[in-house]
């Protein structure tokens, strides 16, 4: 009987990674050597539900991130990159890593979003939903008070990477 659960929960931890890799089919279109004219993150969506402190940070180090991964591609006349964030879910953490089976907890933090290129007619070029997965345990031991704090920082940085492999340039 424990075989089949553990191949069950195999699986399960397989589709949590293919859901941590953004959707390309609906990637970014290449920017053809034009460079991006501004970054946004818009945590409106996030602070209407009451996640206020939480969205404020999550702004600030998703805003980091993105100008750190698009530096390249940054500082021109070309269109503005905005990523509209929709949910984040930080499942509570308490240090439960050591499941049998595949060797890791299904405990994950979500954070669903969307990018959008805006020109500079304000008309939308291109958009991209994505959503990044990662392991609730990404702040580090649970019952340090900073633990949360850099599970943000965290999934921020996660969501930029992979946003910047979805938007080709030359």
């Amino acid at each position: 009987m424990r075989r089949p659960m553990r191949w069950l929960g195999g699986l399960g931890l397989l589709g949590l990674l293919a859901l941590a890799a953004p959707a390309f089919a609906e990637g970014l279109p290449d920017l053809g050597g034009e460079r991006l004219s501004g970054i946004r993150v818009d945590v409106g969506p996030l602070l209407a539900r009451g996640d206020g402190l939480r969205a404020q940070a999550l702004q600030a180090d998703l805003t980091r991130a993105l100008a750190a991964e698009f530096a390249d591609v940054s500082g021109g006349r070309g269109p503005t990159l905005v990523v509209r964030l929709n949910s984040l879910s930080m499942n509570p953490y308490v240090g439960n890593q050591g499941r049998s089976g595949f060797g890791g907890s299904m405990d994950s933090d979500y954070l669903d979003g969307e990018a959008l290129l805006i020109g500079r007619r304000g008309e939308v070029l291109a958009r991209h939903p994505q959503l990044s997965v990662v392991p609730a345990s990404s702040g580090g031991a649970w019952y340090d008070p900073k633990s949360e704090r850099r599970r943000v920082t965290a999934i921020a940085a996660h969501y930029a990477g992979w946003l910047r492999r979805a938007l080709p340039s030359r």
